[in-house]
């Protein structure tokens, strides 16, 4: 048996004013052929999972095209093309395959495309046909439609967030793309949208947690393959944006049915459950303050870059240099351009600078700044996190500064934390400082929650900003909860 496998990944912030272009994606992976098995191998993400799986069984796996770029605004159309050129080249190229195992996102959107994923499906269906087996695996911050459905066999999602099971939906997807090879299973999706988005929920805690119990009972039932809670991802305005619920079974589509519909009645019970609280930075660096156990982290939900936004955002770390504070670190901010001068003056120096917020208006004015340098890197580690880990990171010219108590770093490549291996490529043990600020929404978790004493969620202006009150829709289907009151039976 052979099959190939392929990647056209990206999470698109259409409120974001950086559109993302092929050197976006380049950046991270433009890969083709060989090079994909060879880089993912062992890796703990959705093609490594494959890779792996492919190689447990015995099957031959042939790598078509890769490409991930890190969220960011509309993918440009000529950009677009690229990547649904490359995908189906790399398909083609395959020669004969059994089956097609891809990993998709779900959430994106290219200028004329509303449904990224959607149409790179109906393109290889086109050019393969309908008769060979097509499994797709998804990020739970997908919006999924009905493209998405007739075009593939079986989604599946992940269930968690923090993503650590990314690697084990890649196992399944080829576990299951051979048993509809052998004839053993014959895939039903249904799919059940719900008028309603949700804030960036965590699965280890109430309510998705309990949503999750219920997907995993019906997943149990004799005949199930499949039920997964897709959160939507908010932060794209089109007109499908939205929770959904995907049930796959074994040729018993009433099954599917059933399970979907019941997984949504209690999402939509629960709505009320995924109402955030709100903390300012101010008010959550008093609290970090008053804690009495350590290190307490604070993460800036709202300029979180793995949602799409610049990752230069100062409201936090501007808080922060007037709290004062000891033993404190932040990291880090996205600034080339401060990072090249620390190199350029080196250790030991002291700098003036105007630090971050120099992409936009919404996140901050920049920060003037005198700062002692530190230590210098070349921004380069291998993720330690269980979500992707393994993969090598590279964040060019990066920095360690210290001002008014507050060790920062400034890094060249924009990315969310997931664990603390940039902190100690730079010196820093975050279990020996008190405060420990950073940049993501959730996925972080997934290696400070073992670390940390306390978590405090912070918000302000921002691209994923948990107020979605403050972004102007244009194109989402209304009404939608919880922007609008919601007649029952919606």
């Amino acid at each position: 048996m052979k099959i190939v496998i392929g990647e056209v990944m990206h999470e698109t912030n259409t409120f974001s004013n950086v559109p993302t272009t092929r050197e976006l994606f380049e950046l991270w992976e433009w890969a083709r052929g060989d090079e994909i098995v060879s880089a993912h191998a062992g890796v703990r993400d959705f093609l490594g999972g494959m890779v792996d799986g492919a190689r447990q069984r015995g099957i031959e796996v042939v790598g078509a095209f890769a490409a991930n770029a890190y969220p960011a605004g509309t993918i440009t159309k000529e950009t677009f093309d690229s990547l649904q050129d490359e995908l189906l080249s790399g398909i083609a190229n395959a020669g004969k395959v059994d089956a097609i195992c891809l990993s998709l996102h779900g959430a994106g959107v290219a200028e004329g495309v509303d449904d990224l994923e959607g149409a790179l499906l109906k393109a290889v269906r086109q050019q393969v046909g309908y008769d060979i087996p097509l499994i797709v695996t998804l990020d739970l911050h997908g919006n999924i439609t009905d493209e998405m459905i007739q075009q593939a066999d079986i989604l599946l999602g992940v269930h968690l967030y923090p993503h650590t099971d990314c690697y084990e939906r890649g196992l399944e997807a080829v576990q299951l793309a051979e048993k509809m090879v052998k004839g053993e299973l014959a895939p039903r999706m249904h799919r059940v949208k719900l008028p309603l988005i949700v804030p960036t929920s965590t699965t280890n805690l109430s309510p998705a947690k309990d949503i999750n119990e219920v997907c995993y009972k019906w997943e149990r039932e004799p005949g199930m393959v499949d039920c997964a809670f897709f959160h939507g991802f908010p932060y794209t305005d089109i007109p499908e944006l939205g929770v959904t619920v995907v049930a796959v079974s074994n040729g018993d589509e009433e099954l599917a049915k059933r399970a979907a519909e019941d997984v949504a009645s209690l999402i939509w019970e629960k709505r009320m459950e995924f109402e955030p609280q709100v903390l300012s930075p101010r008010e959550g660096l008093e609290m970090a303050k008053a804690a009495t156990k350590f290190p307490v982290v604070l993460n800036e939900t709202s300029d979180n870059p793995g949602g799409g936004t610049p990752g230069d955002g100062t409201y936090l770390l501007r808080a922060m240099l007037e709290a004062d504070l000891q033993d404190a670190c932040f990291g880090f901010i996205y600034d080339p351009e401060v990072a090249a001068l620390a190199h350029e003056k080196g250790v030991g120096a002291t700098i003036e600078v105007q630090l971050g917020g120099k992409t936009d208006n919404l996140h901050g004015e920049p920060i003037t700044l005198t700062a002692y340098v530190k230590a210098l890197t070349d921004g380069k580690f291998i993720t330690s996190s269980p979500m992707g880990k393994g993969s090598p990171v590279d964040l060019g010219k990066s920095v360690r500064l210290q001002a008014n108590g507050v060790d920062i770093l400034v890094c060249s490549v924009k990315t969310q934390v997931l664990d603390e291996q940039v902190f100690l490529l730079h010196g820093i043990d975050v279990t020996q400082f008190k405060i420990v600020s950073l940049k993501s929404s959730q996925h972080f978790r997934a290696s400070f929650e073992p670390l940390s004493a306390q978590i405090i969620t912070v918000d302000s202006p921002g691209l994923t900003t948990l107020r979605f009150q403050s972004f102007d829709y244009k194109r989402l289907n209304r009404p939608v909860h919880p922007l609008d009151p919601v007649p029952a039976g919606s």
